[in-house]
């Protein structure tokens, strides 16, 4: 999601590595409740006392459970940020599945772009420390592979968003299109989320200038189809 950070290109399903994978797939609605409130408590918590300070042993106790129970679901904090993590990927999965259904061939610059944004913010918004939560992303090896997922699965997205909207580039043109798009809304979205009534608002118009002008360079742009 750093513009400077190399990337690592993979097709292949996300697989789970031993270290995070949950003890026991929650398959009983009591379980999953359970599960869920692990994952939900988490993330107040990091909101509360950052990455370094978060452990398992402070998540069993705001749960209200033994470190054990805890351990039935999650074998340590990271496992919990990875399912964390996994929850909100498919949130920004979901709106961008919700673009496609969209007649994006005939709206408006202006209207998809404002839907765009505001459909996506929605997202950030509902993550609990969310800023923090990206930073584990890249930062944490265990969870580093869903950082590149999200990479890849915005940019696939957007490039076919740009197509139906009308401009011509080759696929490659389209993804380079796409990674800008993504690395500007992402830094800018975690700006918004903290910020708070007109302040946010002017941020969010500040952004939406930014992206119609890159988006307007490129429509019905003949000169370069490679």
């Amino acid at each position: 999601m750093a513009s400077s950070r190399k990337k690592v290109v993979t097709n292949q399903p996300l697989e789970q590595t031993k270290d995070v994978a949950p003890r026991n797939a929650p398959v009983q609605g009591r379980s999953k409740m359970r599960s869920k409130q692990i994952i939900d408590v988490t993330g107040e918590l990091l909101e509360r006392v950052g990455l370094d300070d978060l452990n398992t042993i402070l998540i069993a106790k705001e749960v209200g459970i033994s470190i054990g129970s805890l351990y039935h679901y999650f074998p340590n904090k990271h496992a919990i940020l990875y399912a964390m993590a996994m929850r909100w990927l498919e949130e920004i999965e979901a709106v961008l599945n919700e673009f496609e259904t969209w007649s994006i061939e005939t709206m408006a610059l202006d209207e998809l772009v404002s839907k765009m944004l505001n459909t996506n913010l929605k997202v950030y918004k509902k993550q609990k420390a969310i800023l923090t939560l990206v930073q584990a992303m890249f930062s944490v090896p265990e969870l580093r592979q869903l950082d590149y997922q999200h990479d890849e699965l915005v940019i696939r997205k957007m490039a076919q968003v740009f197509k139906r909207m009308g401009i011509p580039h080759h696929l490659k043109e389209r993804e380079r299109l796409a990674r800008v798009y993504l690395e500007t809304t992402h830094a800018m979205f975690l700006v918004v989320v903290n910020q708070k009534g007109e302040r946010a608002k002017r941020t969010l118009n500040d952004l939406s200038l930014m992206i119609k002008i890159l988006l307007n360079t490129y429509l019905n742009d003949e000169s370069n189809h490679n």
